[in-house]
């Protein structure tokens, strides 16, 4: 007999846009997994801890030590259920759920889709470690600012009458600004030289508050970026002239699509995304590091065209008994997330899931029951629980609990 629920320890890795020592989130929640070494260095940046089964950061079994991937290699039939591994037609979990802990800007990047990953893969596989597209959504713990997809076509038109933007228009201009027009804007501002982005962003600097319309973040960003990354950065133009800047508070979401270009800039959040970790990066980033600017200009989306385009709202999950879980379900078929948020002395039960789900509890404790038996519940402990099983979840301190799952 397998057991259905299996406790995790996973790992946090340390890239520079990471928050420093204890500020992380992501590297409390590790420190505080049970049955771990791992120790925060206040010195070393924290940037994201993943749960699941990619290899590059996998999870183990928190009393064995195995890989998880192993166990359900195994076990597949028992934990993943015949449904979602004939679907996906591997074992591998089809998610991969992360917390981030962000103190500046990532790098502007898009995810390529499925049918660019398999030929890059292909072609670079050190780079692009797998032939999978990654769309992904980010669900805010507190306050979180990113830049999300394209400002709305005129907002945009409107900005780049400004004097010190008009030599990234076309030479020759139609008279409808077209989603054609804003991918000559965004590789001429990705190919503009490191003088160019200077002076472009001293211009705009000088320039009154009030030319800016409702773009009032644009010179307050200038210095914050610069300051993070350089005045001559190509990212810092694409991301305030032409993309929309969000401030979300907790418990609001976003989805990114495949080819969606996107900055995330500050916040603590659960993200989860398809199996991948394929990236190309253009911008917030050394110029060493940088992916094709033609390659990246090739493959962007313009959707979303709206800050509230981007927006993913929750809905409630018509297994949660007692109504303390909601739903975010991005459109695509790998995962959906369930937040589960549980005051103290009360229960939540959610029904059977017909596929593999990884919970991780960032606040509070309690108790996991899951077929008679009883797990603990605290900040950092990790589960991976099997297909077909109810779960539920009683709270002695008021609890907060993220699921992702497929089903």
């Amino acid at each position: 007999m397998v057991e259905k629920v299996i406790q995790l320890k996973c790992s946090c890795n340390e890239y520079p846009w990471g928050k420093q020592g204890k500020e992380s989130l992501a590297a409390r929640l590790c420190e505080k997994t049970p049955g771990t070494d791992f120790k925060i260095d206040e010195k070393t940046a924290y940037s994201e801890m993943w749960m699941g089964t990619y290899p590059e950061l996998p999870s183990y079994v928190l009393s064995t030590g195995e890989n998880l991937q192993d166990v359900l290699d195994k076990h597949p039939e028992e934990l993943i259920g015949s449904k979602v591994v004939d679907a996906f037609g591997h074992t591998n979990l089809p998610y991969l759920p992360k917390v981030l802990s962000i103190a500046k800007a990532l790098p502007l990047q898009l995810h390529p889709n499925k049918d660019l990953a398999a030929k890059l893969h292909k072609k670079n596989p050190d780079q692009f470690t797998d032939p999978n597209h990654k769309p992904e959504i980010a669900l805010a713990l507190g306050d979180f600012e990113a830049f999300v997809g394209f400002k709305p076509l005129a907002d945009i038109k409107q900005l780049l009458q400004l004097a010190p933007l008009q030599s990234f228009l076309p030479p020759v201009q139609k008279p409808e600004f077209d989603d054609q027009t804003l991918k000559h804007v965004v590789q001429s501002m990705l190919e503009a030289s490191e003088d160019t982005v200077r002076k472009t962003n001293d211009a705009l600097l000088a320039l009154p508050k009030s030319s800016f319309g409702t773009a009032t973040h644009i010179p307050t960003l200038i210095p914050r970026l610069s300051a993070q990354f350089d005045k001559a950065d190509n990212g810092t133009l694409v991301a305030l002239i032409t993309m929309n800047y969000m401030q979300l508070k907790a418990g609001d979401s976003i989805y990114i699509p495949a080819d969606g270009i996107h900055a995330y800039l500050s916040g603590d959040i659960i993200e989860c995304m398809a199996r991948s970790n394929n990236v190309l990066n253009t911008g917030f980033c050394p110029r060493a590091d940088r992916d094709s600017v033609d390659m990246f200009v090739n493959c962007l989306t313009f959707t979303p065209h709206a800050a509230e385009e981007a927006l993913l709202p929750s809905q409630p999950f018509d297994r949660s008994k007692n109504g303390k879980t909601k739903m975010y379900a991005p459109p695509l078929s790998e995962f959906s997330m369930l937040a589960s948020e549980v005051e103290a002395g009360e229960k939540e039960t959610i029904g059977k899931l017909a596929g593999p789900s990884v919970m991780i509890v960032t606040e509070g404790q309690g108790a996991l029951e899951v077929e008679g038996k009883t797990y603990e519940l605290s900040a950092g402990y990790i589960f991976f629980v099997g297909h077909g099983v109810e779960i539920g979840i009683k709270a002695t301190e008021s609890l907060k609990a993220f699921t992702a799952f497929v089903e």
